[in-house]
């Protein structure tokens, strides 16, 4: 039997908590790339804040999903075949695509990535977008000084997670703020 692909579409505009009914779950068949197109099969995705306002249908600085669109979200993944002179088979790449256990790409929304020093979901945390922004965030903007006391306002998120490690390492005091009273 040939694979599947399974994809996880919006179904409905959530109102309050998401729920199981606000999506479907398709089985397709896996595409087969044209020319200059390459198929990734998703090994990870990153469930993030963001896709909640993602889910709505109001003006926001990122696009909506539509109504029966696979649902956004970044993932890593294998290049499982290729018909683009810049990806080769079993390359590791990040991508926007969503959740979706296979996808096609032009390649130039892929980013090749170094499978040799760590593991490649680590691309979606400490050195993908959560870490890069920590990094700035807190070494270009706040510039903070050994001895100094660091608050982070959401610790227990993505990148406020690693800025508290960063923070550490930099011995500086750090306070996390995870939305209690403690």
């Amino acid at each position: 039997m040939a694979a599947k692909n399974l994809q996880v579409l919006l179904a409905n505009r959530p109102t309050g908590w998401v729920k199981e009914s606000d999506f479907r779950i398709v089985e397709t068949d896996v595409p087969v790339p044209g020319e200059g197109q390459v198929l990734v099969k998703n090994l990870y995705l990153s469930l993030d804040p963001y896709m909640r306002g993602r889910m709505n249908d109001q003006r926001s600085y990122a696009a909506k999903v539509e109504i029966g669109q696979v649902m956004t979200g970044e993932t890593v993944g294998e290049v499982v075949e290729s018909r683009n002179a810049k990806f080769h088979k079993g390359d590791a790449v990040a991508a926007r695509t969503g959740w979706q256990r296979y996808a096609l790409s032009d390649g130039n929304d892929l980013r090749k990535l170094d499978a040799t020093q760590v593991p490649i979901s680590a691309y979606l945390g400490v050195v993908g977008m959560p870490g890069v922004t920590a990094w700035i965030g807190l070494n270009d903007i706040g510039q903070p000084k050994p001895g100094e006391t660091v608050v982070v306002s959401a610790a227990s998120g993505a990148v406020g997670s690693v800025v508290g490690q960063l923070a550490k390492a930099k011995d500086c005091r750090v306070v996390g703020i995870a939305g209690g009273a403690e």
